[in-house]
């Protein structure tokens, strides 16, 4: 898995995240409903609250590059 074909992952899954997150959700409570969604992480695996801390951050980096 290159960090290029990570990073175009997150930025599918961030919307979901972010809407998720909206609604008060902690990190554990968002990976556990991706799962619940059937989401899969760019390497297929299950969600676990350090992925979504990941993918959260590997964002506010890009965007922060973009700027």
């Amino acid at each position: 898995m290159n960090k290029a074909r990570a990073l175009a992952h997150a930025e599918n899954v961030l919307p979901v995240v972010e809407q998720i997150r909206a609604g008060g959700a902690s990190l554990r409570q968002i990976a556990a409903e991706l799962n619940a969604r059937g989401i899969k992480t760019a390497r297929g695996g299950k969600w676990h609250a350090t992925t979504v801390r990941n993918i959260l951050t590997a964002s506010n980096g890009a965007e922060a590059v973009a700027a």
